[in-house]
């Protein structure tokens, strides 16, 4: 059974009615020392609902949780992952920016050498010599071309 909360306006502010049989502040409240609960006010208690309610703990798009146990010791293990929400301070916006960019520099230059790999191979096996009396062997051996590796391994 959930309780509704009625809000009204005054002078001060919001006030609740009955805040302390609210869920989510009686849950909260069992947690804390009963000697701790008495001083919150209803208006420090809506507050803090309010805080409370907004927060969406436990929505992980990727979420594996366990127990493991070894001897007599039980250890748990928490393996969370999903899309970050948080804003990025200047200096992780920075490192970001510099693991982008060097990712896409790894990137475009593995490209590029497979490419040129790749016609090489294609230049090698139609029997093309675009300079002709040079080589270049990439596998190296004295005994035989890279296209001829090519041929025997793959």
């Amino acid at each position: 059974m959930k309780l509704k909360i009625s809000l009204s306006n005054n002078k001060d502010g919001l006030v609740k009615d009955n805040i302390r049989q609210d869920p989510i502040i009686d849950g909260l409240l069992e947690r804390i020392p009963k000697e701790s609960c008495k001083p919150f006010t209803d208006e420090q208690l809506l507050s803090l609902k309010i805080a409370l309610s907004g927060k969406r703990w436990g929505r992980h798009v990727f979420d594996i949780r366990g127990v493991v146990g070894f001897w007599t010791w039980r250890y748990y293990y928490v393996i969370i992952g999903g899309r970050e929400r948080r804003r990025l301070t200047r200096k992780e916006e920075q490192i970001s920016l510099i693991g982008k960019a060097l990712f896409l520099l790894f990137f475009v230059t593995f490209c590029a050498l497979l490419g040129f790999l790749i016609l090489y191979l294609i230049k090698s096996a139609l029997g093309f010599d675009i300079f002709p009396g040079s080589h270049l062997d990439i596998i190296p051996g004295p005994e035989e071309s890279t296209w001829e590796w090519f041929k025997k391994n793959i």
